[in-house]
């Protein structure tokens, strides 16, 4: 049975993904990452690769936020690039798929525009999330049909540069909700709970929480180098 996404409504998403260079890349420690998120008091799980996400679903019955991060050469789209992608993680059903929907190519020259077609052609009830990295992808997105727009990318594209999601009040997330009709996700860098607490209440529908949570070798870097 499909969890609720209905649930993830001005509630916590946890993402529980490590990289195989990183020390706690493994599924069954993302499963049991996402238990203690989950006792935690997170209400959603954003995960990397089918056999993490079967692994999660297995500890705890969450909505699923799912990814499959890969690098290909011909393309700087990484999070789900293909449909190569899209069908693994439909292996696994989780409730939202999210996929990159910056301006940039993906693999054989594909575009959004054609990738996003390809998805509903194929599989026209799954829910989808654009990681976004800038207003105007987030408003494209948006008019393409995506059910929810996520501020994931900002600040790691050529057209974001140097852009914080948390700049002026966030004011990045201020002019999406302002400008796209369905429901906005706040994802990158928001590191502190009054930070997850704000972008709710300037009206982000749900919140995803990552590294300051779920990477302790970026947590205890931040200890170690406050004391130099």
């Amino acid at each position: 049975m499909k969890a609720n996404v209905e649930q993830l409504k001005g509630k916590l998403v946890v993402s529980c993904q490590a990289l195989p260079h990183e020390p706690l890349h493994s599924s069954f420690i993302m499963g049991r990452m996402a238990l203690a998120a989950k006792e935690g008091g997170a209400v959603g799980i954003r995960a990397n690769t089918k056999e993490d996400i079967k692994e999660i679903q297995s500890q705890v019955d969450l909505p699923i936020i799912g990814i499959v991060k890969r690098d290909y050469d011909d393309s700087k789209v990484y999070i789900t690039p293909t449909m190569k992608e899209i069908d693994e993680l439909m292996e696994v059903k989780p409730e939202i798929i999210a996929v990159d929907a910056t301006g940039a190519l993906r693999p054989g020259n594909v575009t959004l525009d054609e990738f996003f077609a390809q998805i509903k052609e194929k599989y026209p009830d799954q829910l989808l999330m654009a990681d976004c990295s800038t207003v105007e992808e987030a408003i494209h997105a948006d008019e393409l049909g995506f059910d929810f727009i996520g501020t994931t990318m900002v600040g790691y594209t050529e057209q974001s540069k140097g852009d914080k999601i948390e700049a002026n009040d966030f004011e990045i997330l201020r002019k999406i909700t302002a400008q796209v009709k369905n429901r906005v996700i706040a994802e990158g860098n928001i590191n502190t709970p009054e930070k997850a607490k704000r972008v709710i209440e300037l009206g982000a529908f749900s919140v995803v929480v990552g590294s300051i949570i779920t990477r302790p070798q970026l947590i205890t870097k931040a200890f170690a180098e406050a004391l130099g």
